[in-house]
């Protein structure tokens, strides 16, 4: 009995000796692996306590001195593109690419921006205008859209974006798109954020640069990350074709004649080609002097459309009693897509 309580005195004695070097190993090893992790400039701090019988028999602890750990700060980053490839055209300007920034560190970070715009891989190079942050200020914009006039102005080294551990702010890139860039062609920018404090293979130490006075550690993404926007060119085009066809009443011999009570079917074909779609495409057409509208007579690809304006396509416009016009909304149309709409009229 008596060797064990010596034994285990022994062993409480060697530990209180022994933690500052466990605790840095498991420290120096764990923190670079979470995303944030306790945030840089944390004391860890520890007292162990021995508890015993003295000889006497009275029941005795004593505590430890009090170790201390100052948990290092992280340098990590992230960025992401958001949402797919922003369609433009040729000559196009003022074109927004949005980029998520994210602090994946521990601690507080600077972070410089760079766009570049001739990164290859593509088939044309936006020409990069400006870089913008998104402004937070409530009352200030949507946070999350570009806006005009509103968002701030990025200058590298002056307003470099200031991140709180595991947050994000949105990043906007304004671009040109070359005149002569042709139909589906692509166009990359990258942006690149690196953390201030330095970069570097993971685990560059950078003393003393740290929240709180400890040290600044490069973690698994180099304190260094970029990624592509895209533009693409969608050049869509539209064809708009009228053609006619003349039936004559069989009381006059029938036939392509154009006399007095005659029908007149016009056809109204819109062929969309290029790339990509146009949206709010309509049709419309008069109906010509010395003729009256046939009712119940307009189609869109072959199926009837009432001539009141419903939940259909179609409606007549009129002056009065009488039918001056027909109208259409064909909506968004993809390219390689064909409309027909026909309608009728009878010579007066």
């Amino acid at each position: 009995m008596e060797q064990n309580s010596t034994w285990s005195i022994m062993n409480v004695r060697l530990a209180l000796v022994m933690p500052m070097v466990v605790a840095t190993a498991s420290i120096g090893f764990a923190a670079p692996a979470e995303a944030a992790g306790t945030a840089a400039g944390t004391t860890i701090s520890n007292v162990a306590t021995v508890s015993y019988t003295d000889a006497g028999g009275t029941p005795r602890t004593n505590d430890s001195p009090q170790v201390d750990l100052l948990v290092d700060e992280v340098l990590d980053v992230d960025v992401v593109a958001v949402g797919s490839s922003v369609i433009v055209q040729p000559g196009a300007t003022g074109r927004v690419l949005s980029f998520d920034l994210t602090n994946t560190g521990n601690g507080p970070e600077a972070f410089s921006l760079t766009p570049n715009g001739t990164v290859g891989g593509d088939q044309f190079d936006p020409t990069v205008d400006n870089v913008y942050l998104d402004n937070l200020t409530p009352g200030q914009g949507t946070v999350g859209v570009y806006d005009p006039g509103i968002d701030i102005l990025y200058t590298p080294g002056s307003n470099d974006p200031v991140l709180t551990a595991d947050t994000s702010r949105r990043i906007f890139v304004v671009s040109s798109i070359p005149a002569g860039a042709t139909d589906a062609q692509t166009g990359i920018v990258t942006l690149e954020a690196e953390a201030t404090t330095g970069t570097g293979a993971a685990g560059t130490a950078f003393a003393g640069q740290g929240v709180g006075g400890g040290d600044a550690i490069v973690g698994t993404t180099g304190a260094d990350d970029d990624a592509n926007g895209t533009y693409l060119i969608q050049n869509a085009t539209i064809a708009f074709t009228k053609a006619q066809s003349v039936a004559a009443p069989a009381t006059l011999g029938g036939g392509t004649r154009t006399v007095p009570g005659s029908i007149i079917t016009y056809t109204l074909t819109a062929t969309v080609s290029g790339s990509g779609s146009l949206t709010n495409v309509s049709i419309s057409d008069s109906v010509p002097a010395n003729t009256t509208y046939e009712a119940g007579t307009m189609t869109l690809q072959s199926a009837p459309l009432t001539d009141v304006s419903d939940a259909d396509a179609g409606n007549t416009t009129t002056t009065g009693p009488t039918v001056t016009g027909i109208n259409v909304s064909l909506g968004t149309v993809p390219a390689g897509q064909t409309r027909t709409v026909t309608f009728q009229v009878k010579v007066n």
